[in-house]
Parts: C-alpha cells; structure tokens; sequence
C-alpha cells in the first residue's frame, strides 16, 4: 500500500489563530502573484478525511481509519472504491462536532482537494470528480482572477473571514452565532505534490478552539439540516 498523508496547509501571516506547531508562509504574496486565479473557499471545522483505493484515512495515513465519526464515510467508500484507481479525495468530515457546529448541513463530508499520484488536481477537476462521486465540495466564497495589491487582497481575506459560515455556525460553548472558522485559498491550477505549501494558504480566526479536552474523547454527532430544530 503507497499512500501519503495531506501536508500542512500554510498560514497567512496575518493569521491570528495560529499554534506552536503551525507553518507560516512570509512569503505568500510572491506565491499568489503567479496564480492565474485563486479559489477562496470556507475552512470548516471537521476532520481532514482520505478516499482512495485503500481506504478511508485521518490526516496520518499510518493506516485505514476505524473511528466511529467515520463509519459513514467507509460504508460510502464501499460502494466506490473499485472507481477510484489512481484518484484520491480529500475532504472535510463534520459528522464529530469539535469546536464549530452548523444548523445548515445538507451532508457531513465536502471535499476541498483532489490528488492523482504525484499532482494535486485543479479546482475545476476536483469539482468534476466531486460530482462524478455524488459529494459536494466546500463553500466557494469567491474566484479572483485579477489581483491588485497585496493589502487589498489581505483585506479581502480579512472581510470574508468575518462573515457568517455558509452553513450557519454557531459556537457549541456559548450556543451563539459565530463567524467562519477561517478561509483556505488555493491556486485554481494544477500543481506538484510537494508544491502545497506554495499554492495553498489559510486564515484561522483567533480562539476558535474552544473545548476544553480533545474532541474525540466525549464527541457528538452533528444534525444535518432536516433534523435541526430551532
């Protein structure tokens, strides 16, 4: 079995929710200059879940996933495994609620990358594969194909982060709305696998964690839309 783990996505220096163990790329702007577009999507607040054709893998890869949060994945992953060949999904898992909950989820996993041996995937293939396996990606906030300067673009990261989430967030330690977790932007195009870190960046709004243990130990399962009531 050869498979690889997601490697860390960088932040923006201007990323306030940034930990001890986090990469912070300094020199984004002279990345994002190249990019014909740029795709700014929602990061929500879920597990970064694998579907290839060995599995269903947590960030790690070291082996398969068992846990109980995505059950529901490996009995999709049943049904099309033998279509996957060389293809492997990448998406966000938010049936275990961890700091961030939704009252408007249709489903519980988005995909948000695509990998294909050695070249992640363009934003364009990934949405065609997406709809090709029946799975939604993340919320796209917008595409920018001009840019103008870099403390306009920052800005534009800044106003979107501040917004309400696209699915309704709501903080589980105050029950109360919130803004998004953060946005991920990414280069529209193609591009090698060890390039990530030069295509891909990311803004966490500060103190968006707010458990007080790790999720996994007392987890609870998030309601999709249908079954939200308010």
């Amino acid at each position: 079995m050869n498979t690889r783990k997601y490697g860390r996505t960088y932040h923006y220096p201007f990323s306030p929710g940034t930990t001890s163990d986090d990469r912070i790329q300094h020199d984004y702007w002279a990345h994002v200059q190249h990019m014909e577009t740029i795709i700014h999507t929602e990061k929500l607040d879920g597990e970064n879940n694998c579907l290839n054709q060995y599995g269903v893998f947590a960030r790690s890869h070291a082996a398969p996933t068992t846990s109980p949060w995505t059950n529901h994945l490996r009995q999709r992953w049943q049904s099309i495994r033998h279509d996957l060949g060389d293809l492997e999904l990448f998406g966000e898992n938010l049936y275990a609620i961890h700091s961030i909950a939704y009252h408007n989820l249709a489903v519980h996993y988005y995909i948000f990358a695509a990998r294909c041996l050695d070249t992640w995937l363009s934003w364009e293939e990934v949405v065609f594969y997406a709809a090709a396996f029946d799975l939604p990606t993340v919320p796209v906030l917008q595409q920018v194909n001009q840019l103008t300067t870099e403390p306009d673009f920052s800005r534009q990261v800044l106003k979107l982060a501040g917004e309400p989430s696209v699915f309704d967030a709501y903080d589980i330690s105050t029950g109360l709305a919130c803004t998004r977790e953060g946005i991920v932007n990414r280069n529209a195009n193609e591009y090698p696998v060890g390039a990530l870190g030069n295509n891909v960046f990311k803004y966490v709004r500060k103190g968006h964690v707010k458990t007080d243990e790790h999720w996994t130990r007392h987890w609870q399962r998030a309601r999709l839309n249908y079954e939200t009531k308010r």
